[in-house]
């Protein structure tokens, strides 16, 4: 399994910041979805059992947070699933754990793959909010021939304009590994627009990937 920590070192970061902004920070409603799944023809119909998730962040927070929504989802559907986090804990070494001792003891406590998660590519959009308007209605007597009550007629008339608004969209891979060989046997991509929090999008992510993993006959 051949991974560039460096740059992973930027995935899920992303999720961790959107969820110190607050939820009303965006003007849509958040959404995350798999855009699209690619499946080894080698892999078969093979089902494992014993998968180790990790996601590919030096963000201790983020890492925690999803690989436990994944190991839950896993688990719900009874694999046995453990956070590489527990396997690996956080180190202040430069570049990342050492990829050698972390496969070692994936194979050594038998382990049958690994499921990991990153960003892989952001973009921003611009997107136009039409403004509004509104009106509070005043008695229609006596309010026109003067200044005066034309313009207190009008006044309470209000104009919302319009404005721009950056969003954000992330697009996320998840790789399942074989442990033995370290082969690639499947791979989704996944789109978050605007997540508003850490947990709504890890959650959603999780429920996603495990039920397309059993649809593609890859876990139970």
């Amino acid at each position: 399994m051949k991974v560039n920590l460096k740059f992973a070192s930027r995935a899920l970061v992303f999720l961790l910041a959107v969820s110190l902004a607050g939820a009303g920070l965006y003007g849509c409603v958040p959404t995350t979805r798999i855009t699209a799944t690619w499946k080894n023809p080698e892999a078969g119909t093979q089902n494992f059992d014993k998968i180790v998730v990790a996601a590919l962040t030096d963000n201790v927070r983020a890492r925690q947070t999803v690989e436990t929504d994944m190991q839950m989802q896993l688990q719900q559907r009874g694999i046995t699933a453990s956070r590489s986090i527990d396997l690996f804990p956080p180190t202040v070494r430069e570049g990342g754990p050492d990829m050698n001792q972390l496969l070692q003891k994936i194979k050594n406590q038998n382990y049958d793959a690994i499921l990991t998660v990153a960003l892989i590519d952001e973009d921003t959009e611009t997107r136009y909010v039409p403004g509004t308007y509104g009106y509070t209605p005043v008695t229609r007597f006596g309010w026109y021939g003067r200044f005066r009550g034309y313009y207190t007629y009008w006044y309470p008339t209000l104009y919302d304009p319009g404005y721009y608004t950056e969003e954000k969209i992330y697009f996320l891979e998840t790789n399942l590994y074989d442990a033995s060989s370290e082969d690639l046997l499947w791979s989704a991509q996944s789109r978050s627009y605007s997540p508003a929090s850490l947990r709504k999008a890890s959650e959603t992510l999780a429920q996603l990937t495990a039920s397309r993993m059993a649809q593609e006959h890859l876990i139970r």
